[in-house]
């Protein structure tokens, strides 16, 4: 079966069409943990899942496209800034963390954007690591379980929020130390009289 060379990127053009969608069905009824807060919370959950799937297609029928390596972190990235602004918004979040995370993926964007035109800087293993815990951590907090389960999914969350946190610094500073890595090699192999 032939698979269309562009459906993985069309996915997760959709998955960057979500975002806003999912934002606004968050913090439309103020957050209030009615219908539109789990649909919101679903939402959110159904975009970030199609991340694997995007992948997963381009990589089994090799159509990996560097636009797709570029858009695939864009549509992460607008998703879960989008999540962490709204529950900020909503004051379920504190602002400071907020903040640091979106440092961290703005930075890392305008990077990737600044070499694009030399390379394409792709996910890294620890990226991946940092996106899954993010994931994670905004599905449990967005969910509005505590009417579900009781007030100790506020541990859970807090607990998945943390990894997910350190886990994005980490990960931004392992970022720019592989680029500034390959920059010096670079530098040393042009520099090499042979």
């Amino acid at each position: 079966m032939a698979v269309p060379r562009q459906l993985p990127n069309a996915i997760t053009i959709v998955r960057i069409l979500c975002a806003p969608v999912f934002f606004w069905m968050l913090l439309a009824d103020g957050g209030h943990d009615g219908t539109l807060r789990w649909a919101a919370a679903i939402l959110f959950i159904v975009a970030i899942a199609t991340d694997g799937i995007d992948g997963y297609i381009a990589r089994k029928y090799n159509i990996v496209t560097d636009l797709g390596k570029l858009l695939d972190p864009i549509a992460d990235k607008a998703l879960t800034g989008l999540a962490f602004v709204g529950l900020s918004i909503l004051a379920e979040l504190q602002w400071w963390i907020t903040i640091l995370v979106l440092v961290r993926e703005i930075g890392i964007t305008i990077m990737r954007l600044a070499v694009a035109s030399d390379h394409v800087v792709a996910a890294a293993w620890m990226g991946k690591l940092k996106t899954v815990a993010q994931a994670l951590a905004l599905s449990l907090a967005l969910l509005p379980l505590w009417n579900v389960v009781g007030d100790w999914i506020h541990i859970v969350n807090a607990i998945t929020m943390t990894i997910a946190v350190v886990l994005t610094v980490v990960s931004g500073v392992d970022i720019v130390a592989a680029e500034v890595r390959g920059r010096r090699a670079q530098r040393g192999e042009s520099n090499d009289p042979r």
